[in-house]
């Protein structure tokens, strides 16, 4: 961890998606990692599980999960893997992933590229020294909209029912044509429904959805989770947007995420707050780096959170780092422990 800075402008001399898969295949090179223990101050209770700390990894990183094992040893709580489709997709053409250095940022229009589920299940099945993994579902590109889509989310919590520890339904990535069409109230509605027929006994179930909300879709989505009984909410991906931004990567298409999402993802953390009134979890995504945006995030009303763009810029370490850091700043702030902080921002 500390040679990253040293390592960072080998992986950097080559694209994204190349230094991507490089780290990947590097990572299947090391043991399993030993899980994070719960830690009194910092672990959460959440839809029946217990995170040890409240830093995840976010989805994007580990898509065919290939290295969860691994990476649940550099201080995450939990780690998310996918977006897992059920048919294998080649997703968008290349180039399709840019770092936009001068920015702590990235756009990607990477198509929900996958193996697909089965070749995924087969690694998720293989015995793991503990630690809490989500899977990520979504829908193959020719069935993104209507009962197509919704079949396609249905199988995909059927398949990953029995290997996962929580699974999230993924209709917010901007990159797949009329994905986030599923956010419309009378399609979200029809798609969670049959979610909860399909779901059974399973694993909690978490809603993942886009920054870009206009304020009445939020009252909306909020509304039909509740009614729906998702387990929590991530609040959220990538976004359309642009902030003023400086790389000459600023133009492409794509969503946007690292450090221009902060300020967008932290209002509509807010706005889902306002929504559920505390109803229902909140998952906080989206250009945190530091302890500092974590525990922005925690006192905004978010239990946990996950991030990955920052994990380029910062390396491997950061989630350990950032759990020191929210120990210090409840310590500062007169928090017994993270729980006691949720919710707790005044403005």
């Amino acid at each position: 961890m500390a040679l990253y800075p040293f390592l960072r402008p080998l992986a950097f001399a080559l694209d994204a998606e190349r230094a991507h898969r490089a780290t990947i295949a590097a990572l299947k090179l090391l043991p399993p990692g030993k899980p994070t223990e719960p830690d009194p101050l910092l672990s959460v209770e959440l839809a029946g599980l217990t995170f040890p700390n409240p830093v995840g990894l976010a989805p994007g990183f580990d898509k065919d999960a290939e290295v969860f094992r691994q990476l649940l040893g550099f201080g995450f709580g939990f780690v998310e893997v996918g977006t897992l489709t059920p048919l294998p997709q080649q997703g968008n053409p290349r180039p399709r992933l840019f770092r936009l250095a001068e920015d702590r940022a990235a756009i990607n229009r990477m198509g929900f590229n996958n193996r697909g589920q089965t070749a995924a299940l087969l690694r998720l099945q293989a015995p793991r020294r503990g630690g809490l993994v989500g899977v990520n579902v979504g829908a193959n590109k020719d069935k993104a909209g209507g009962d197509a889509a919704i079949a396609d989310y249905s199988a995909g919590v059927a398949a990953m029912t029995g290997v996962a520890d929580y699974l999230t339904i993924n209709v917010s990535s901007p990159n797949t044509p009329g994905l986030r069409d599923l956010q419309d109230a009378g399609a979200l509605d029809a798609l969670l429904a049959a979610i909860s027929e399909v779901r059974g006994a399973g694993p909690p179930i978490f809603l993942k959805v886009a920054p870009d909300l206009e304020p009445a879709r939020i009252d909306e989505v909020a509304r039909i989770a509740i009614a729906r009984n998702m387990d929590a909410l991530i609040i959220g991906n990538t976004t359309l947007s642009r902030p003023a931004l400086r790389s000459r990567h600023r133009g492409e298409a794509g969503g946007l995420s690292g450090a221009p999402l902060k300020r967008l993802a932290l209002e509509r953390l807010r706005d889902f707050r306002s929504a559920t009134g505390g109803a229902l979890p909140l998952i906080a995504a989206g250009g945190i780096e530091s302890g500092a945006d974590a525990f922005a995030r925690i006192r905004a009303g978010a239990s946990l959170v996950q991030l990955y763009t920052a994990l380029v810029y910062r390396g491997p370490g950061l989630a350990a780092e950032i759990n020191r850091d929210l120990k210090r700043l409840l310590a500062r702030e007169g928090f017994a422990r993270l729980t006691d902080a949720i919710g707790t921002e005044k403005r």
